[in-house]
């Protein structure tokens, strides 16, 4: 029987990429407010591609220091969309990435960082997941403003996009015009992920133990994704976690 320290890791884990406001906003470390256009010069734009659009996520990352605010601008991506990644975070979700995906249009978001604020943001996504910082040039943004971006930076998942027969599954959280893939909630994907996994433990069991235990996560990620599928789009590496 699960602890209710338990029962919440699990609700969060299940959670992602967790609630975020219908419009731009502004992150603060006592809330969000009105999102201000002024607020983003001199910021680098990132592609808020799983739960770095949510307010509760964000203040887990920069609540450390409240005079870390972060402009959160909606937007809309053509041509790709929002998918699971073949590994499991350190808090038990299963976690985003683009893919290529031509005709389909997705909504999300772009938050505007600070140079300290990108550090802080590369240690979450770099250092401790899977990813690398990335520029893709020759895209379409459209802003929530209706100003167009043709070069943006993102977080590419390095190990690939989670395969169920041979196609990605997207997050089903991620609106999406001309959806061309099968779609699940994030308590779908880590089903999916445990059956694939062929773990001994329960669903419940298996999602603590990846959360508990870095060596058990990385045994169950390298089988999840022995059959991963890259990012399939041209990118630069700006940083990695060797660089």
């Amino acid at each position: 029987m699960n602890t209710t320290d338990d029962a919440a890791r699990l609700a969060w884990a299940r959670a992602y990429p967790y609630e975020a406001p219908e419009r731009s906003y502004i992150y603060h470390v006592d809330g969000i407010k009105a999102f201000d256009p002024g607020s983003i010069a001199g910021r680098t734009p990132v592609l808020a591609i799983g739960s770095n659009r949510a307010p509760e996520r964000l203040k887990q990352k920069f609540g450390h220091d409240a005079a870390h605010e972060v402009p959160v601008q909606k937007a809309r991506l053509f041509n790709f969309d929002i998918v699971y990644s073949s590994h499991i975070t350190n808090y038990g979700a299963a976690p985003a990435m683009l893919q290529v995906s031509p005709g389909t249009q997705i909504e999300l978001w772009l938050n505007w960082l600070t140079d300290e604020q990108l550090e802080i943001m590369h240690e979450t996504e770099i250092r401790a997941a899977n990813y690398v910082f990335a520029a893709l040039k020759s895209v379409r943004v459209l802003l929530e403003d209706g100003r167009r971006i043709g070069t943006i930076h993102a977080y590419v998942g390095n190990r690939g996009h989670l395969s169920c027969n041979k196609v990605p599954l997207a997050m089903s959280a991620v609106p999406a015009m001309n959806r061309r893939y099968p779609q699940a909630d994030t308590a779908g994907a880590l089903e999916f992920m445990h059956k694939k996994s062929k773990a001994l433990e329960g669903l419940d069991e298996f999602i603590l133990r990846c959360i508990d235990d870095g060596e058990y996560r990385d045994r169950m990620v390298e089988v999840i994704s022995s059959d991963a599928i890259p990012f399939g789009f041209p990118y630069e590496v700006v940083k990695a976690d060797d660089l």
